[in-house]
Order: structure tokens, then C-alpha cells, then sequence
């Protein structure tokens, strides 16, 4: 059954980039040598010796590790990709020919453009219906599979703030980064009274990441938990230390 899912790489303290070029923050053209780039590498460093992963960008060697199966699993499991235009416009150069996506992708943007095909079976088809009508022609493209929103980070928020992210998984760098684009923001939308609720479904540890999936229930209200403000539960506490 189709789902759509999420994965990113986020340093502890929540942060998938460096911060943004102030000057140029739509320019991706100088990409690699601008403010984002440190970030983004240090966190995404276990990916880089995963087998599975070089295999898929055509490089030789790599580590055959639990990271490479993760990476595995999750190119596997995708049967069309979402992403925004930030993304694929930082990434049509670097991907060359044949993109490592080989499934549909689907990139949401306001600037349209004919269908882009790549070798591998990657086609880039430019949706500017919205983010909504992208991941519905994603569904129908899966064949299946599962719709794999593929980034960004802005992208990631957009699709869990409107309710139709099913699955998130986050490989968790160990490193504080202190600054940068935080994949949980305000532009959630969340109040003080109400939360998007998870379930951890798995728990995976390496010695350079630790990777968390969650199914994602939904929205929920907050509701104070004064279970410990009775005078009864209090001085029972207190008789247990």
C-alpha cells in the first residue's frame, strides 16, 4: 500500500543545512561554496562510504554497513519522488545523466518547464499546481511503491504541516551545529495547545548516526497533565522517596 514517507539527516540540535546565503537565497548556482554546504555535509557524513549509496551515483567501493542498508531499503521502497525546486535546482548539474532517483520525480514549483528525462528511468516533471496535486500524481506514478518526499527541508515541513506525511525518518548526526535551517519550525503551524503526534517504529544505531523511524498519527490537542497536583499523589510520592 502506498504511503507517503520522509527521510532526513539532522544534526542533534535539529538543523539538515547551514544557514542560508543572505545575499543570494534563491541562487543555487554557487551552491557548494556558499553557507549551507558544511552543514548539510557534516550531517549527511554517513552516507557518503554507504555501498548502496555509491552504487546509486555510480562511484566504486563503499562500506557495506548497516547504513548501506538503510540507504538500500529506502531507494527500494520509493516508487516516485517529491521535491521542491530548491532541490533539484542544486542538484540537476551535480546528478548528471542519470540521477540516482531512477522512479518519477515530481518537483513542485511556480516556474514551469517540460518534462525533463534522464537516464535510469528519471523523469523530472514540473508541478505547478501546488504541493497537493504533486504528491497525487506521485501516488499514481508509484505503482505501489511509496511516494518519497525527497526534500528539502522546507519541502519535509510543507507536507507533514498539511497532513499528509505517513512515515518520517531521521538519521540523527551527532554534532551540534548551534546554527543553520531547522527542520522543525514555526512554520509548522503549530499552537500552544496542539502537537503533531509520532509513534517510534524503529530505532537503528551506528557508531556515526543513529536512525529513528515514526509513523506519523496527526494533530492532537495538548491537554495539561496535573496528575501529580493532588495532595494525595503528592504525598504518596513523597512517603516512595
Amino acid at each position: 500500500m502506498t504511503k507517503v514517507t520522509a527521510q532526513m539527516s539532522v544534526s542533534l540540535d535539529g538543523f539538515y543545512t547551514g544557514p542560508r546565503d543572505p545575499q543570494h537565497p534563491e541562487d543555487m548556482s554557487g551552491w557548494m561554496s556558499g553557507p549551507e554546504a558544511p552543514g548539510f555535509f557534516r550531517v549527511s557524513r554517513w552516507v557518503v562510504d554507504a555501498m548502496a549509496w555509491r552504487e546509486r551515483q555510480g562511484f566504486a567501493g563503499g562500506e557495506q554497513s548497516v547504513n548501506s542498508e538503510i540507504v538500500k531499503e529506502t531507494f527500494a521502497a520509493a516508487g516516485a519522488y517529491v521535491m521542491g525546486r530548491r532541490m533539484f535546482d542544486a542538484g540537476e548539474v551535480p546528478w548528471g545523466e542519470e540521477p540516482p532517483f531512477h522512479a518519477p520525480v515530481f518537483v513542485v514549483t511556480h516556474r514551469g518547464r517540460e518534462v525533463l528525462e534522464r537516464r535510469g528511468g528519471t523523469t523530472f516533471t514540473f508541478v505547478t499546481e501546488g504541493l497537493e496535486r504533486a504528491i497525487e500524481l506521485a501516488r499514481v506514478a508509484a505503482g505501489g511503491k511509496d511516494v518519497q518526499v525527497a526534500g528539502g527541508g522546507e519541502l519535509v515541513r510543507q507536507v507533514l504541516a498539511a497532513g499528509l506525511l505517513e512515515q518520517l525518518e531521521l538519521h540523527i548526526a551527532p554534532v551540534l551545529l548551534g546554527d543553520g535551517q531547522r527542520l522543525f519550525d514555526p512554520s509548522l503551524g503549530l499552537g500552544a495547545d496542539d502537537g503533531i503526534e509520532l509513534i517510534p517504529t524503529r530505532i537503528v544505531e551506528a557508531p556515526d548516526v543513529t536512525h529513528l523511524r515514526y509513523a506519523v498519527i496527526g494533530r492532537s490537542k495538548l491537554v495539561l497533565d496535573d496528575r501529580g497536583a493532588s495532595g494525595e499523589l503528592v504525598g504518596q510520592a513523597r512517603s516512595e522517596d
